[in-house]
């Protein structure tokens, strides 16, 4: 069997109806090389959410960010102007911030000593002097296009990209109503799992399928049957109707009339309920394993309030616990010969369709 990444990419049909359409092959989801093309024209190529406002609130306030193999600096710089590089100094390429996160006056490659503004600007390029046709000017850091929506930033490798506002489309306006810039960041918690990233998406984008069977006590607080899912053009929301439950715990914490799990394309989520939001920032480490990110939201982050949002946030780690179990299930199976693509549900998996069509629509990109 010919397997050239070109056959490989024609093992999918984007072109076909849902009726009539397969998953994305197994070999997309194991394969190296459909790995490093996802870095480039997936990753590389799109506006992908790197982090929060208040992480660069303040004049000099940095974090660093890896993407796609990319090492990033996003800084607020002393004109109140976020900026983001890539965390490359122009001499010998070291990192010039190499902590996680701080605030700076400059950023100071800690190899040589080249010293750059918080615009990126060449500030000191120390014993430099004698060096024929070195311009400073020339030699700043490297600039990411960086834009800001509601309290996250993005950020696009590709500096041909459209707007950030043009790729979000109408979903801004889509979840204006539910006023999710009032909600106050409360904790963060990471996951690494022993699956594909779009192992976890598919999860994700199965319009409540695996609820039922896998979640019985967010099921419970759920209408399953009224389970609802509209795609637009970069992203799918998945809703449903929060009825009362025997489960306090989750009863609890997941008030208000409807959830809303909104996924944009390719990797970032929004799990809102009344007064509570949770984000979901999933990155490939490789063609087995990923790394997921929580950021959880809270309309009352005051002392009073802790204990309530950390049963919250529990009740929201009893779900990741299943999902990260049934994520590594799949990862195993899909390198088994006995499966190579699966049949899609009409009711269900029609957000799961369109992260396929728009995957194979990026990865077949000339």
């Amino acid at each position: 069997m010919d397997s050239s990444i070109e056959n490989i990419l024609a093992l999918y049909d984007q072109d076909a109806p849902l009726e009539m359409a397969y998953t994305i092959p197994a070999a997309w989801y194991v394969d190296e090389r459909i790995a490093r093309l996802e870095n480039l024209q997936v990753f590389g190529s799109n506006w992908i959410a790197v982090g929060r406002t208040d992480q660069a609130a303040a004049a000099g306030q940095f974090f660093t960010f890896d993407l796609a193999g990319e090492p990033l600096v996003i800084v607020r710089g002393t004109d109140n102007e976020l900026r983001a590089f890539f965390n490359v100094c122009r001499h010998h390429a070291a990192a010039v911030a190499t902590a996680p996160c701080g605030v700076a006056q400059h950023l100071r490659c800690p190899y040589h000593g080249w010293t750059y503004g918080l615009d990126g600007s060449l500030k000191g390029a120390p014993e430099f002097a004698g060096v024929c046709n070195f311009e400073r000017a020339d030699n700043g850091l490297i600039p990411v296009s960086v834009a800001i929506w509601e309290s996250f930033i993005f950020v696009n490798l590709n500096p041909q990209a459209p707007t950030l506002e043009s790729f979000l489309g109408d979903l801004p306006q889509r979840l204006a109503p539910l006023s999710i810039s009032t909600l106050g960041f409360f904790a963060r918690k990471t996951y690494t799992l022993a699956c594909n990233w779009k192992v976890y998406v598919d999860n994700y984008l199965d319009g409540g399928y695996h609820v039922p069977h896998l979640h019985k006590a967010l099921n419970s607080v759920l209408e399953y049957t009224e389970y609802t899912i509209e795609n637009g053009e970069h992203y799918a929301l998945q809703s449903s109707p929060l009825v009362s439950s025997k489960d306090t715990s989750v009863a609890h914490t997941r008030t208000g009339d409807r959830a809303y799990y909104y996924w944009l394309y390719p990797n970032f989520m929004i799990n809102l309920y009344q007064g509570v939001m949770d984000t979901n920032l999933v990155l490939p480490l490789g063609q087995d394993r990923c790394l997921v990110v929580f950021d959880f939201f809270f309309g009352d982050t005051t002392p009073e309030r802790e204990q309530y949002n950390h049963e919250s946030v529990e009740v929201s780690d009893r779900v990741q616990a299943e999902d990260v179990d049934i994520c590594e299930s799949v990862q195993r199976g899909l390198h088994s010969r006995a499966y190579g693509a699966g049949r899609l549900s009409v009711r269900r998996e029609t957000g799961e369709h369109l992260f396929h069509r728009l995957l194979a629509a990026d990865l077949k990109r000339s």
